[in-house]
């Protein structure tokens, strides 16, 4: 898995499809400015931007969920000690939850 912010990948895609930032905006139905800010990544994505972002760009929305999941999980653990031992427990809790479902 890369290291680059989601804003940045997100760009790469546009750019790769050759799709102007205003065409991107309308489609995601935000600000020009705003979705400039997002891909250098001085506003966060949305989650619910996620799966549009991935029909436009035909890519797995898998990865685009990866991609942000992986940076808020690594924001709140960034400065936590025991880091493997809370990702195995928070593990074992989603294990438990699906299985309440």
């Amino acid at each position: 898995m890369q290291t680059e912010n989601l804003g940045d990948y997100i760009r790469q895609l546009r750019e790769q499809a050759e799709m102007p930032l205003r065409k991107l905006a309308a489609i995601l139905d935000i600000d020009q400015s705003t979705l400039s800010k997002l891909e250098r990544g001085e506003r966060p994505v949305g989650r619910q931007m996620l799966p549009l972002i991935a029909k436009t760009f035909k890519v797995d929305e898998k990865d685009l969920v990866i991609r942000f999941m992986s940076k808020q999980v690594a924001y709140q653990l960034a400065e936590e000690k025991y880091v493997k031992d809370i990702l195995i427990a928070a593990e074992e809790e989603i294990k438990y939850l699906k299985k309440a479902k």
